[in-house]
């Protein structure tokens, strides 16, 4: 077994019934999972406001059969990619795999955007603080305290 954590989002819909049932579909062992985090869009503004959260997880799947799953997931849910960044009903990241980093055609792990997106370090330092960055060897915490208080 191998601990990942995971970033989950939602801006369509019920957007907890969403990031819930992603969750249950997901078919893994939910270790712990944050609370809900309302953010404004970060990238395309003109868009309803995201519900993210963290979910820290165990599977016995590779990286590369964790990310296919992570997707059959988004489109059993009807996930339609038609903007990037924008829109969506459901959003599914593999934040990290273990302490590996992959850097790969298809998948790179620490997910790459993570540490400049409060909406991901804020749900992932509640969950697991202590974790350290495995590129950056910082802990989660430390990255979030980059964030300035609202």
């Amino acid at each position: 077994m191998i601990t990942a954590y995971l970033g989950l989002g939602s801006n369509l819909g019920d957007r907890q019934a969403n990031l819930e049932r992603a969750l249950r579909l997901l078919n893994v062992r939910v270790v712990r999972a944050s609370s809900y985090y309302e953010t404004a869009p970060m990238y395309i503004t003109d868009q309803p406001a995201f519900l993210n959260m963290a979910a820290k997880i165990e599977t016995e799947m590779q990286p590369e059969e964790l990310l296919q799953h992570l997707l059959a997931v988004e489109q059993a849910m009807g996930r339609v990619r038609t903007v990037d960044k924008g829109p969506r009903n459901i959003d599914i990241d593999l934040l990290l795999y273990g302490d590996q980093s992959i850097n790969q055609p298809g998948l790179v792990v620490p997910h790459p955007a993570m540490t400049e997106r409060k909406f991901v370090i804020q749900p992932l330092a509640e969950i697991a603080p202590d974790m350290v960055h495995p590129v950056t060897k910082r802990t989660i915490a430390a990255h979030c305290d980059m964030f300035a208080p609202e």
